[in-house]
């Protein structure tokens, strides 16, 4: 379980700094954001929410103990 938490904090983490990577730059046209329409104009909270998800999947794994 704690390396399920661990991945998909870490797809959370890359997903989130990319998309704000984008919305701050205008390069680095890539993430899971850019893609979902619905997202239109609220690109960048999505991003913050997807690191502060990271953060949250992180210190949920590290709850859990040793392996």
């Amino acid at each position: 379980m704690r390396r399920l938490l661990e991945f998909l904090g870490f797809l959370a983490l890359v997903q989130g700094t990319g998309g704000l990577a984008y919305e701050l730059t205008g390069r680095l046209r890539w993430g899971i954001t850019l893609w979902w329409g619905v997202l239109d104009g609220y690109r960048i909270y999505a991003s913050i929410a997807l690191i502060v998800l990271a953060l949250a999947l992180f210190a949920a794994a590290g709850s859990h103990g040793p392996d």
